[in-house]
């Protein structure tokens, strides 16, 4: 996990322009390099580097012999760099994944570089000789690029907006800045005085096609029957390869575990790993929640059952509240479940990085999406229609879950690791018959579940625990920490404004004094730039007017 941010055709001296890089120094503690591109004087990347795989070569933009007319900056984990190297036959020169993408691109091309590449990653790419720069990013938005282009082709590219928004250039018209669109590449022209021309852009992968680079992958071919045995034992082989190759790292690993199915699955699993592995030291878990809340004490179950180094960390709403404007801050959003869900993983993430070592996190996100796990499911029309929502969900997940999941580690300086969306294992489960995939006697992943059934990996109780979103999970049953928000966000938005809050907000309008209070905060960090969000996450089919599960009439909480 890293910050990249690269200017191409600067309208203003970049002594003054590369302040802006500063913006994103959280995603890289460890060091920042800013290069001008020789040849061309308004050109430059800058770089905040979080060392996980290559302490000595793995500053960027990376250059290497073989291929000086290349440039490199990356943000990401590939994780079959070692498998590619081999079976291409390639000669690095560093230890770094990413090399792999100059020697894929110099040898296939830009379109099956990107198509090859296992793993999260937002990369820019330039080639000198040809006169080109590529920007590409992974299949799920995992790792976050925003575009700035100008009419007169200045471009500039940030992992986070906040590096982009005080860019200054000579245009009148304001500039566009965009997130750059998942399972994507741009071929832009790069001219002699260094503005560029889009030229080309395509997709290379999509999450319901098989990847490319799954004939080279470690597992071997499945077995194609959709026999309920054989696609447990499928299901089950691909999830514990995703989260084994997850495992490269040289910095110390740990998983958040909330005590749901999601996150103690991977938790179960990497600690399984682990050991298997023979890393030196145990794996660190991590749970927050207020004392009586159901997550802290179905975490301590499973922590207990697979032997992790746990830890919680105690939740209150004071502190929660204080965390507000600095969570949006970071997810540069406004949307109401994203903000709620963020401001405990937040403040774990705060935890993990000034109580303990690890640095790299596991963690759970992108199996709602996948297995259909939220509780709306079981009110889908037809098996189809849930199909296409789960398509439809996991195709937003970078304006969603994935947002958070990334802005509130990266802003502690930790990277995170999501194995359910590793690409054969969701492109598998979206292939199976829809029927097998929708919520069954009344209970929602129910595939999942019944895959790892008997195996002991979790405690059965958390195997079969119903699904319990994670701002909800972390208070107390009686009262949910979106009520207490609710509560005291009453009093900071007054009657009036709700009155004009149509005028006041043309695009997607907040429905609520929590979601105006949300909106507020965001316009002041990011005046005008309310189309990054295109629509409220809201559960389907139900008529729901709040996006946490508690607020919904098919909502049951567990006995437990």
């Amino acid at each position: 996990m890293c910050g990249i941010w690269a200017l191409f055709g600067s309208d203003e001296c970049l002594s003054v322009q590369c302040t802006n890089a500063l913006k994103i120094a959280h995603r890289g503690p460890d060091a920042f390099r800013f290069e001008n591109v020789k040849g061309f004087t308004n050109c430059c990347f800058g770089f905040h580097w979080l060392d996980i795989t290559d302490h000595l070569y793995g500053m960027q933009p990376l250059r290497i012999k073989k291929f000086p007319f290349l440039w490199l900056c990356y943000n990401g984990e590939i994780y079959n760099h070692r498998t590619l190297k081999k079976q291409f036959e390639f000669e690095y020169q560093t230890n770094v994944d990413g090399e792999i993408l100059l020697h894929l691109y110099d040898r296939f091309g830009i379109q099956k570089m990107a198509s090859l590449l296992d793993g999260v990653f937002a990369f820019i790419l330039l080639d000198i000789a040809n006169r080109k720069v590529f920007l590409g990013r992974d299949t799920y938005g995992v790792r976050p690029m925003f575009k700035l282009l100008t009419d007169n082709g200045f471009l500039a590219v940030c992992s986070e907006a906040k590096g982009l928004i005080d860019i200054s250039h000579e245009m009148d018209t304001p500039a566009t800045i965009a997130p750059f669109p998942p399972g994507y590449f741009e071929v832009f022209d790069l001219k002699p005085n260094g503005k560029v021309q889009s030229i080309q852009m395509d997709q290379f992968h999509c999450c319901t096609k098989e990847p490319a680079h799954a004939i080279y992958d470690s597992v071997e071919r499945l077995h194609t029957s959709f026999d309920e045995e054989t696609v447990k034992s499928n299901i089950r082989s691909l999830f514990e390869n995703a989260v084994r190759k997850r495992l490269m790292a040289h910095r110390r690993i740990g998983c958040l575990l909330s005590g749901g199915l999601d996150s103690s699955l991977v938790a179960a699993m990497l600690v399984k790993l682990s050991k298997e592995e023979k890393l030196q030291y145990p794996i660190q878990t991590f749970a927050i929640g207020s004392e009586d809340s159901p997550d802290i004490l179905a975490a301590r179950k499973v922590a207990a059952h697979i032997g992790s180094e746990h830890h919680e960390v105690t939740f209150s709403v004071e502190e929660g509240i204080q965390a507000i404007e600095d969570v949006i801050f970071h997810l540069e959003t406004y949307d109401i479940t994203t903000i709620r869900a963020s401001v405990g993983m937040y403040l774990v993430s705060k935890y993990i990085r000034e109580k303990t070592d690890s640095v790299v996190i596991f963690s759970g996100e992108g199996s709602d999406e996948l297995t259909q796990g939220y509780i709306y499911f079981h009110k889908a029309p037809s098996p189809r229609a849930a199909a296409e929502d789960s398509v439809r969900l996991l195709k937003e997940l970078y304006l969603f879950d994935v947002l958070r999941a990334d802005r509130t580690t990266a802003a502690h300086g930790l990277e995170l690791r999501v194995p359910f969306l590793d690409h054969r294992l969701t492109a598998y489960y979206l292939s199976l018959p829809e029927e097998m995939r929708i919520p069954r006697h009344g209970v929602e992943k129910h595939l999942l579940r019944e895959s790892f059934k008997g195996l002991n990996l979790i405690p059965d109780e958390v195997l079969w625990r119903r699904k319990e979103a994670f701002s909800d999970g972390m208070t107390s049953i009686k009262k949910s920490w979106y009520a207490y928000l609710q509560d005291h966000l009453e009093s900071m938005v007054n009657d009036d404004q709700m009155e004009q809050v149509q005028k006041t907000f043309l695009h997607i309008p907040p429905p609520t004094k929590e979601a105006y209070y949300f909106r507020q905060v965001f316009e002041k960090h990011f005046p005008g730039r309310a189309e990054w969000l295109s629509h409220y996450w809201m559960p389907c089919w139900i008529g729901a007017s709040d996006p946490s599960a508690r607020t919904l009439s098919i909502y049951k909480p567990d006995k437990e």
